[in-house]
């Protein structure tokens, strides 16, 4: 199943549209620019088709589509009427949705990191918790993106999913935790990548008011049938590197189901706090990635070699005192319970079934052999298209025409924090490049 837009009306309508914030009065899951991709007619002429409604495709379709015909195909179903995506509550519940419509698409790497593909309209955007948070200005300057053109991007992604959230009990303690133990400056409420410690937004309305926007000016949506989906150029592989690998009987669909039944079913008490994550940014180890073969229903090969750089390994040992240091600060203290120290916690930890890896005991001697058992994604990966391998600074695949990479995995460099809201600019920023660069195509012809 998948979906696809297509332009209703002329230019200037849907100028007004856009620029008015205009929307049907439609109710979801009625929408009804969605339609299968089996009911188009047999020849239609597009000026843009883009491969890949998420959290890319989504803003460039909108941006596009102001003054031009755009078909927006996806593989994956719609997002509206499944409460586990639109109900923020229910994060992780798309993630244990191991059906053939789900919009999750799971897979384990070959070092048996249990990951997943995005497969609905949104994209990634529909399985996160909807942090949303801006690469740094020297990020923007390194990648070598306007940096005007980026910030005005950034705010027009931002005038339709960010927010500023409640601050319960458990952020705050962990936020005073933070500051506390030395994680300073409190930066406050900031949609700017800073150091220090700040409150994120969260973006969970993302893909309605994404799609909202950008449907009610132009387009209908088609279903794909998934064995038309080919792809239309290979990305290059990373480096190919060593690592320790699980064997293929131990990363099967059933092993995936395994997992997940056995996180459904810990202690309810391991749910009655929180957790804290800690993620490595920038990481020195780099993995690998190559195609299987055709089928958009099969899943690549994946290799993380997470902490191949004994750097990455240490870089996480000091997250994890950091995360002792906040569970013990006064600021965290209503959260602990007598009695239960650190290293008891930890222990508890390391038996969650977060990936496939053998399993070590007592692992809180160790906070190296923490690191390793424990290690997981959280779906920030990129770089299988990099920028200078793959495609130009534009974007442009190399050695093709009329082709561009316009996502995450053009990225060499991850921005250092969740990179939902600079894949959203990304869209914005490059649909506005290439109508700038096709009106004054126009303009000197």
């Amino acid at each position: 199943m998948g979906f696809g837009w297509w332009r209703l009306f002329g230019a200037a309508v849907a100028g007004i549209l856009f620029f008015h914030g205009f929307c049907f009065s439609e109710k979801a899951p009625n929408y009804t620019f969605m339609h299968e991709a089996t009911s188009a007619p047999n020849t239609t002429y597009y000026d843009y088709i883009i491969i890949g409604g998420g959290t890319a495709g989504c803003p460039l379709a909108a941006t596009l589509s102001q003054n031009y015909s755009v078909l927006l195909l996806e593989r994956g179903g719609s997002p509206y009427g499944n409460n586990n995506i639109t109900n923020l509550d229910a994060f992780g519940q798309a993630l244990s949705d191991l059906s053939p419509t789900s919009p999750s698409q799971r897979f384990i790497s070959e070092d048996g990191v249990i990951s997943a593909r995005a497969r609905v309209l949104g994209g990634g955007s529909c399985l996160n918790a909807g942090f949303y948070s801006r690469a740094a200005t020297d990020y923007v300057k390194r990648v070598g993106w306007d940096g005007r053109l980026a910030n005005e991007s950034y705010q027009w992604v931002e005038k339709l999913v960010a927010f500023q959230p409640p601050m319960k009990q458990w952020q705050s303690a962990v936020r005073d935790g933070l500051v506390e133990v030395g994680v300073v400056p409190d930066n406050g409420f900031t949609y700017d990548h800073l150091y220090g410690t700040k409150l994120r937004s969260p973006s969970s309305k993302l893909l309605e008011s994404l799609t909202l926007e950008a449907i009610s000016k132009p387009p209908v949506v088609k279903t794909l049938p998934a064995e038309a989906l080919t792809e239309t150029s290979e990305c290059f592989p990373l480096r190919l590197v060593s690592s320790l690998t699980v064997p293929p009987k131990q990363r099967t669909p059933e092993a995936i189901a395994k997992a997940v039944e056995s996180m459904s079913n810990l202690d309810e008490a391991v749910f009655r706090g929180g957790f804290i994550l800690e993620k490595i940014m920038g990481p020195l180890s780099t993995g690998h990635l190559e195609l299987r073969n055709r089928n958009p229903n099969e899943n690549p090969s994946v290799t993380f070699n997470y902490f191949k750089e004994p750097e990455d390994l240490q870089r996480c040992v000091e997250g994890i005192r950091t995360i002792e240091r906040i569970i013990e600060s006064k600021s965290f203290s209503k959260f602990r319970y007598d009695g239960m120290s650190v290293q008891t916690l930890l222990n508890m930890t390391a038996s969650a079934p977060v990936n496939l890896l053998p399993k070590h005991s007592n692992v809180s001697t160790s906070l190296e052999q923490f690191c390793r058992d424990t290690v997981m994604t959280i779906w920030h990966y990129h770089g299988g298209c990099q920028v200078g391998m793959v495609v130009d600074r534009d974007y442009k695949v190399l050695g093709v025409d009329a082709l561009r990479v316009i996502d995450g995995s053009t990225f060499n460099y991850s921005p250092g924090t969740n990179p939902q809201a600079t894949v959203m600019m990304l869209g914005r920023y490059m649909g506005v490049r290439i109508l700038s660069e096709r009106l004054a195509s126009d303009t000197s012809n």
